[in-house]
């Protein structure tokens, strides 16, 4: 039978706080383990990562090599039919502009709207967008949703 005099903890025991600058028989007193002198020694110190003392720096002496492929990204800004379901009424027009100006959507997405089909849209609405994933297309046929793609500028 179990009873509360028989349960023990199970649980890994709480870490005791290292007790610093108690004395020599402490093991960890005088210097309080952090040697003599120097940063390291000091209160608040931090390592910054990639600093070597005033030496330059590793990733300051490797070359600058390699491809990003950062300046021929054109983002794309995609959203849900559900989403989309949330955000209008019928006879609305969806495209980026007026998502922008409602706040859904970034003011620099260079590659256009995206739409993707999580979600059911059921109001009858007219999506302007540069792209459609193929189960979207799918679902805004059957339920007889206007839909065009249109260029990015």
């Amino acid at each position: 039978m179990i009873t509360l005099s028989t349960l023990t903890n199970s649980c890994r025991p709480k870490k005791t706080a290292k007790r610093l600058g108690r004395g020599m028989g402490s093991k960890k007193g005088k210097t309080c383990g952090k040697g003599n002198k120097g940063d390291k020694a000091r209160q608040g110190y931090k390592t910054r990562p990639g600093y070597e003392g005033g030496q330059l720096p590793l990733y300051r002496k490797s070359p600058c090599r390699g491809f990003t492929n950062g300046r021929f990204r054109s983002d794309v800004y995609a959203i849900n039919l559900g989403r989309l379901e949330e955000i209008f009424n019928d006879g609305d027009i969806v495209n980026l502009k007026i998502l922008q100006e409602k706040g859904y959507a970034p003011r620099r997405a260079l590659g256009g709207l995206k739409i993707l089909s999580q979600g059911e849209l059921s109001k009858k609405v007219t999506i302007e967008a540069t792209a459609f994933s193929q189960l979207a297309e799918e679902k805004l046929t059957k339920a007889g949703i206007k839909f065009s793609r249109i260029e990015t500028a």
